[in-house]
């Protein structure tokens, strides 16, 4: 008799009971033979609105606003869950009667992340047109944000991935991702890989952090304990997940710790130094710490000061695709004239190389901005400068030059 059933089996055991027993998820119970399993699970999702104090009216209809958006077999799995997660975010707008004011109706409460209810599901069987049976799925009131597949140590947990990745294709259980927020896969000797939706198997992801946690000794454990602590994955969720052009992406690692140690020093009035190797998503922190910024702080502006062309064009890039809209100064006057004002909220500009500048000519840079000043200028707004490449630029005469603009 084979045992390789048992073994998947025994670490799924162990893993649910790490959800309920550790984790404190509500265990809803072994689903595969549940009818009618579905991504939005009614009950719960009405159960936590009512205890928000929202009217039954109300609740009727962001549901019905929220199956609509997350049922549409139109559009692409991007598109619908990209829609999907702005109500998530931000709340489903709706309105109790004709002629009443527009209510927002929170599906998920960000500010209090230990008021929802997080549960886990086992073998949940999900109809399609074929169907499928993801090993572990992570409900918050009752909307399915993540899908886990567990392997035995001997078999790879590339398998899981893709899986994962065949589960979302339009053959199997597409609509059931349209919520899902984290998809992950693991195994007891590799540990846990998380990705989101359509994400390639070469750009899964692995945890990796020391504390409190770094005692367990088996490494899935570990990495679950990180990853989906109640309030890391409602954090992780709400402010490190990007729809960039057509490709939804989630933080590493060091881009969480960088943006949270960076956010902590800006309120506190201190600069600080993040430190990048290539390809490590230093364009990608840029944006999460820039959105962070914006919701946290009144009046908060951001100017990302680069000293080459295609690093500032690159920039403009990012935040465009991210749909931010971003300004791009056009010479030394143009930048003070935009600092002059309250808008744009976010900015970027070459530190000296300006159209018909001569590369490097920083004596003349410096002179413009001298004779640009106006009298008494100040920029305008709650400002927060990013220098990229800073080794390059924050010292000698660009610095000088950095310190006339904005002296504070």
């Amino acid at each position: 008799m084979s045992t390789v059933g048992q073994k998947e089996r025994a670490t799924q055991n162990r893993v649910v009971k790490l959800f309920s027993s550790t984790l404190k998820y509500a265990y809803l119970g072994n689903w595969e033979e549940r009818p009618n399993n579905s991504n939005v699970e009614q009950a719960y999702l009405r159960a936590f609105l009512g205890r928000q104090g929202y009217s039954q009216t109300l609740i009727d209809r962001a549901l019905h606003e929220l199956l609509k958006t997350a049922g549409d077999q139109s559009k692409s799995l991007y598109d619908v869950n990209k829609a999907v997660y702005s109500l998530l975010r931000y709340g489903v707008k709706v309105k109790a009667d004709v002629g009443e004011a527009t209510e927002t109706v929170h599906l998920i409460n960000w500010q209090e992340p230990l008021t929802n209810d997080f549960a886990i599901a086992e073998e949940v069987t999900v109809a399609g047109e074929h169907a499928k049976r993801p090993d572990a799925v992570l409900y918050v009131n009752g909307i399915a944000l993540g899908v886990l597949e567990l392997k035995r140590s001997t078999v790879s947990v590339s398998q899981g991935i893709r899986q994962n990745l065949d589960n979302q294709k339009k053959t199997f259980i597409r609509p059931f991702f349209s919520t899902v927020q984290l998809v992950m896969a693991g195994n007891d000797s590799e540990g846990l890989r998380y990705g989101v939706i359509e994400t390639p198997e070469k750009y899964y992801l692995t945890w990796k952090e020391e504390g409190e946690d770094g005692s367990v000794a088996n490494l899935l454990d570990r990495h679950l304990l990180q990853l989906c602590n109640k309030a890391r994955l409602l954090e992780i969720v709400h402010d490190f997940i990007v729809f960039d052009a057509g490709i939804k992406k989630v933080c590493r690692h060091n881009q969480y710790f960088g943006v949270r140690a960076a956010a902590q020093r800006v309120m506190q009035r201190e600069g600080g130094i993040i430190w990048h190797t290539q390809g490590s998503g230093k364009s990608l922190t840029m944006v999460w710490l820039a959105k962070w910024l914006r919701e946290h702080r009144p009046n908060a502006r951001v100017l990302i000061i680069t000293d080459r062309v295609e690093l500032d064009e690159q920039i403009e890039k990012v935040f465009l695709g991210v749909d931010e809209g971003i300004y791009r100064a056009k010479s030394g006057q143009d930048l003070i004239d935009r600092l002059n004002e309250a808008a744009p909220w976010l900015l970027c500009s070459l530190i000296h190389k300006f159209p018909g500048k001569e590369d490097g000519d920083v004596e003349s840079f410096i002179e413009e901005v001298r004779r640009s000043l106006p009298p008494g200028f100040a920029a305008k707004g709650d400002l927060t400068v990013y220098v990229d490449e800073c080794h390059r630029t924050q010292s000698g005469k660009l610095h000088e030059a950095m310190k006339e603009i904005l002296p504070n």
